[in-house]
């Protein structure tokens, strides 16, 4: 039977458990073996990874064909109204392909979030605010590049939702085994 791991991937964390000089790994969090991250988020990404022991449910997670929706927390800077967020709700052409179209909103800062270390940057004159993206795909910092081609670049990303798993009360560094 396949097992499941829920892990709230902290700041500066890469997604995986082989070091890398300069960054923690998977290994200084997680001290099981025989798990594998379906899918990834980037060092400077925070949030929901899921890792399992069976290579068939890691595809299913993590291919986008299976549709999976991904539920992102980001803070941009400068505030975007309604007309700026369209591009990413028809699907916005990037470098190298378009996006499929993505659910966004404003969101008010939610409440429940942990402080970064490091901080973001804070500009005095510039205000930031929070967005809801869902997508179901996730390529290579596509959530980053989708909100600078809209010209609001992301300060802060955190993953909240893969399907039906989210981060409710798991704190940064931690997780938990699902069967």
């Amino acid at each position: 039977m396949a097992h499941l791991i829920l892990f709230n991937k902290p700041y500066g964390v890469i997604c995986q458990f082989t070091p890398q000089a300069g960054y923690q790994s998977l290994k200084d969090f997680i001290p099981i073996t025989d798990f594998y991250p379906a899918g990834r988020l980037d060092a400077d990404s925070e949030g929901l990874v899921i890792l399992t022991d069976a290579g068939v449910l890691q595809h299913k997670i993590s291919d986008p064909r299976f549709k999976q929706a991904k539920k992102y927390w980001v803070q941009v800077e400068g505030i975007p109204d309604q007309s700026d967020l369209q591009p990413l709700r028809e699907g916005i052409l990037l470098k190298c392909y378009r996006t499929r179209p993505a659910k966004v909103r404003l969101i008010q800062q939610p409440s429940h979030i942990w402080s970064r270390n490091p901080p973001i940057r804070f500009r005095k004159n510039i205000p930031t605010s929070w967005l809801e993206l869902i997508l179901t795909e996730g390529k290579n910092r596509q959530v980053r590049h989708m909100t600078a081609a809209i010209g609001f670049p992301t300060l802060r990303l955190i993953r909240t939702t893969i399907g039906k798993y989210t981060l409710t009360n798991l704190p940064p560094g931690k997780w938990k085994i699902i069967k």
